[in-house]
């Protein structure tokens, strides 16, 4: 990378004029989708490809905004200064060529293997952000509403509620399914016809596809798949996977007998519903040969067919998506609505919770982190603790939670008392206890230090609060800001986060542009005091601006992110921050 000093100075780039750019391009591009004008797709596309605002918005995404954007690829580069920020982007091209990808090993969660990343790149990840923000508002125009993951606009909790109103008033047969490897067995040509872009841009995408990969000191050739841990690796996983709901192939071949079949897609897994097993069975069948059309297949040991209410001889009634179950459960009709168009009762009612593996897996992680930390002081106990128990508890506080809250709270407070008695093995229990937690200051089960200042959170304390689901084919690029405002789209963040953001009208207090769904952002104390967290010294505002406002005052930003990415518990990619 070419690391001389250019005549501008990022320091200086003004943003909201850069996204004010881009976005009316890229709103342009949505429309031109919409109404099948592939022409003027094109044209804008290569236009906003060529632009100098998008190529400076392409760095700063994976520069400042990416949460891998410290994990260096084969090149060595990770954290760019300023100027070569700015150079990347005065240099940013697309071609015909792709740098290998560096593979990184990382653990799948509550498992003992590993799953392979390809970490392409920073020069590469800046060229996959500048084509994605070509390609995803085309995309976004065409991509079916039953499609929730990694879209802007859309998350995990949407897929869930999507679930809820498919079963909430009649019983259904369920095919739980997984695709075996998906990102790694793609096929290639398949894909590139499939997104059907203009020649450049098809060079491009075809050279990161068979992008070679540095395993330790081995070059390895690439056939299939796309890249994990590639900027636009999920939108081309989604742009291969469109079309899998089987409403149009059922149409013509069940009739009027498919207007209740509900599919609900998350990236590779996905869920298809109806009232008949035959139907459910026949969708199975459909799937695996829509599959095999593109080089994969059903992984069979993830793959089952049950029921939300009724269990038989091999199979529980409900199942399990993303780290949620989805139950239904025999209850007194008089407690139950009725069915559509009758007077008949259901004699059920839907539960969705936190999934027993989601729990054990919390309550794994949790036992960990406290039996190693034996050695460290409450307060850095409470530290490490805080974050991943809030997280956590923010994720699943959209469903019926409070007894799982509870229960948990139990656990974490029986394994802080046997972290207190281990530092302690001379004391009994009750100078223990009362040293630890606040009983005999009036403040009673608190886990917190002696001076009253650092107290540890339980999930109870996070309040229960339904999810406002996206309405079917609505995007961001669609241009609707009082839309976005007026949904409440950021349901894992704190409270004290979404009362900045309602009071600043969903709008950042530095550039004044809205600050979305997909938008990092970070609250900025006003009076440089970090131990203030009072509303009044506090506001929302872009993860970028907050740089902004820091480098302008001379101050380094800790920018730990600490939001888990619980919305997809076994997911590939590099996660975007969601931000506090």
């Amino acid at each position: 990378m070419n690391t001389a000093k250019p005549m501008y100075r990022w320091e200086e780039i003004r943003w909201k004029s850069v996204q004010q750019r881009v976005f009316k391009l890229q709103k342009r591009i949505y429309r031109a989708s919409q109404r099948g004008d592939g022409q003027a797709v094109r044209l804008l596309q290569k236009l906003l490809v060529d632009s100098f605002a998008a190529k400076l918005l392409a760095v700063r995404k994976v520069a400042q905004e990416n949460q891998g954007k410290n994990t260096p690829g084969v090149d060595g580069f990770s954290r760019l200064r300023n100027h070569q920020k700015l150079r990347l982007a005065q240099e940013l091209r697309l071609s015909d060529k792709s740098k290998p990808t560096k593979r990184v090993w990382i653990p799948k969660p509550g498992r003992q293997e590993k799953r392979p990343l390809g970490i392409p790149t920073m020069e590469e990840r800046a060229r996959q952000a500048l084509a994605k923000l070509a390609l995803e508002p085309e995309w976004e125009a065409k991509f079916e509403p039953n499609s929730y993951g990694f879209r802007p606009g859309r998350s995990a909790h949407d897929a869930i509620a999507a679930l809820f109103n498919a079963v909430n008033q009649r019983e259904k047969y369920v095919l739980d399914a997984d695709i075996e490897k998906c990102f790694d067995r793609i096929d290639h040509q398949k894909l590139l016809d499939k997104v059907n872009t203009y020649p450049t841009m098809r060079r491009q995408l075809r050279a990161w596809l068979k992008a070679e990969v540095m395993d330790g000191r081995q070059l390895l050739p690439t056939h299939a798949g796309t890249p994990q841990g590639g900027v636009i690796s999920p939108l081309l996983a989604n742009i291969a996977l469109h079309e899998t709901h089987l409403k149009k192939k059922f149409t013509t071949r069940f009739k009027g007998r498919n207007q209740t079949l509900s599919v609900v897609r998350y990236a590779d897994d996905f869920v298809i519903l109806h009232e008949s097993k035959g139907i459910i069975q026949m969708a199975k069948e459909e799937t695996e040969q829509w599959l095999n059309e593109i080089g994969l297949q059903l992984k069979e040991s993830k793959t089952r067919l049950c029921h939300t209410l009724i269990s038989d001889g091999c199979q529980n009634a409900g199942f399990d998506f993303l780290g949620f179950n989805i139950i239904q459960r025999g209850m007194n009709p008089k407690h139950t609505g009725g069915y559509p168009g009758t007077d008949r009762k259901r004699g059920f009612k839907t539960f969705i919770t936190p999934s027993k593996e989601a729990v054990s897996r919390f309550k794994k992680m949790i036992g960990e982190l406290i039996m190693s930390s034996r050695n460290l002081s409450q307060k850095k106990l409470i530290d490490r603790l805080n974050p991943r128990i809030l997280g956590w508890a923010r994720y699943y506080r959209t469903v019926v939670s409070s007894r799982t809250f509870s229960k948990l709270d139990g656990y974490i407070f029986q394994k802080l008392r046997g972290w207190a008695v281990y530092r302690h093995p001379n004391l009994t229990i009750g100078p223990i206890l009362s040293k630890y937690w606040g009983m005999n200051r009036g403040l009673g089960w608190k886990f917190i230090t002696s001076d009253n200042r650092h107290e540890l959170a339980r999930l109870s304390s996070v309040k229960i609060t339904r999810h406002v689901k996206v309405f079917q084919d609505r995007t961001p690029y669609d241009g609707d800001f009082d839309y976005w405002s007026r949904l409440v789209r950021f349901p894992t963040i704190t409270e004290v986060s979404k009362v900045l953001l309602r009071k600043q009208a969903y709008k950042c207090a530095y550039c004044g542009l809205q600050i979305l769904p997909s938008d990092p952002f970070e609250l900025h104390h006003k009076n440089k005091n970090r131990e203030n967290n009072r509303t009044s010294n506090l506001e929302a505002v872009h993860m970028h601006c907050h740089d902004v406002i820091h480098a302008k005052a001379g101050i380094v930003v800790d920018q730990e992110n600490e939001e888990p990415d619980e919305g997809k518990l076994s997911r590939p990619v590099l996660k975007e921050r969601g931000g506090q």
